[in-house]
């Protein structure tokens, strides 16, 4: 790549030092580089920045900005529309290049082409980094006969023959211009504005030392029993890197050739999770309209529903398992997998209410909320995604006997069914007379024989 006096390395969903392209390339380009961040106006526009996710990144700009300090350099902060504020950095520093990870996104496409539009003529070039945000680019594996792969098993086959690209050596130091002025870091508060909310009160330490951080414990200690313990929902042996991932803080491309050295049923089985993710991520890049229309038309009429679906967003379904689920969410912006599955099965299966009413409160409250693996997971739980067996309902009784089995999860977060013992906390209900009188706890706001009939009714199964 050739030399520039000054390049541009606009960070996005990759907010971190170690095995960044944009970064190392950017700096290896230019004599001087310009760290930019922009606080785009355009998601704040579209109800995307919420108070969990502000929050994780206002610590995450904090810590970003520390490692550059370290290096020589410092954020630069700016706030706008991402084409219009680049080029004005652009013109104010002389720089050559613009250095950006590829995304999948329609967004994303659509700041790619007005950054293009901006640059066109100026003498600067974009430069578009795969391989940044996911492990493997999006189109690097395709099947014969289409331009992306709707079934993960051949694509994980395919996937996982690919090599992972090489690790991107960490800058040992910088130089920014002076003439790239910024905006002071900002708070959660700046990014959500006036009436934003408040955080939960149980969200992740965010930025890259955090991540690294609990990477590298979770392998040490975790790991290797991650096949057989990953879902178990009171013993939360997941990695919890869900949302380090989704702001980029950590590698996905580190995270793969990792666990790929790591070897054994638990690696393995971490390795797979990480190309579901890149599974997602291949699939909105070539189905953009797929972030809010069925993958898959099922011919579903949906129900609207809204006292049930206010009682589903607020833990109170009388499901136990359900609920613990959707409250852990509320304390912790954070959701154990396996109860993400459950709380989606229930509301799309259960109360077939449409899955983009469930997938926008996810995005309101998950601090690793993520288009790609958001809408994609939420289809695929509701049938009109990539699921091999559209139809198939998850018991939330069969459920927690399996995954939740001696209640531990449930009475962690539905205190007020504490004094059941073992499985008889998934099922209050059963109680009688005084008993069930002691506990604050609704019954079931549907019942689960009449629940299914519908949705077979529903989907012409019958």
């Amino acid at each position: 790549m050739p030399e520039t006096d000054v390049a541009v390395a606009l960070f996005t969903s990759d907010l971190r030092v170690h095995d960044n392209p944009v970064l190392a390339s950017a700096v290896a380009a230019g004599r001087r580089v310009v760290p930019l961040f922009v606080v785009d106006s355009g998601i704040a526009g579209a109800g995307f920045a919420v108070p969990n996710r502000a929050a994780f990144l206002a610590e995450t700009l904090a810590d970003l900005d520390g490692a550059l300090r370290e290096r020589g350099g410092r954020l630069v902060v700016r706030r706008g529309a991402v084409a219009e504020v680049v080029g004005r950095v652009v013109r104010d520093t002389g720089a050559g290049q613009v250095h950006l990870a590829a995304g999948v996104s329609g967004y994303a496409a659509r700041r790619e082409e007005l950054l293009r539009k901006e640059l066109a003529g100026s003498g600067c070039e974009l430069v578009v980094h795969d391989a940044v945000v996911t492990a493997l680019p999006p189109g690097a594996v395709t099947p014969a006969d289409r331009d992306h792969f709707a079934v993960f098993t051949p694509y994980l086959r395919r996937w996982s023959a690919e090599r992972i690209r090489p690790t991107r050596l960490t800058p040992r130091q910088m130089n920014v211009p002076g003439e790239a002025a910024g905006d002071p870091l900002p708070s959660a508060a700046d990014l959500t504005g006036p009436g934003g909310g408040s955080p939960s009160p149980g969200l992740p330490r965010g930025g890259e030392t955090a991540g690294r951080k609990l990477s590298a414990a979770w392998r040490r200690t975790l790991m290797a029993d991650y096949e057989e313990q990953h879902d178990d929902l009171a013993g939360d042996d997941t990695s919890r890197l869900s949302p380090y991932l989704h702001f980029g803080c950590v590698s996905p491309a580190e995270l793969v050739r990792q666990g790929r050295e790591a070897e054994g049923p638990g690696a393995e089985a971490f390795v797979r999770q990480l190309a579901w993710r890149d599974f997602h991520h291949q699939v909105l890049a070539a189905r953009p309209e797929a972030a809010h229309r069925d993958y898959r038309n099922r011919g579903d009429r949906w129900r609207t529903a809204p006292e049930e679906v206010a009682a589903w967003r607020e833990g109170r379904t009388g499901y136990p398992i359900v609920d613990a689920g959707m409250r852990q969410m509320l304390h912790e912006g954070w959701m154990h997998n396996r109860a993400r599955l459950l709380a989606a099965s229930f509301l799309t299966k259960t109360l077939y209410v449409d899955w983009r009413v469930g997938a926008r409160h996810f995005l309101d409250l998950l601090v690793d909320g993520d288009i790609a693996n958001n809408q994609l997971n939420w289809q695929w739980a509701a049938g009109t995604g990539t699921d091999t067996r559209p139809n198939r309902v998850l018991n939330p009784l069969l459920q927690a006997s399996r995954f939740d089995p001696d209640g531990d999860y449930v009475r962690r977060w539905v205190p007020e069914l504490a004094g059941l013992p073992g499985r008889a906390v998934h099922q209050p209900w059963k109680l009688r007379g005084l008993d069930r009188a002691r506990y604050d706890y609704p019954d079931p706001i549907v019942g689960l024989a009449d629940a299914h009939a519908r949705f077979v009714r529903a989907r012409g199964l019958d």
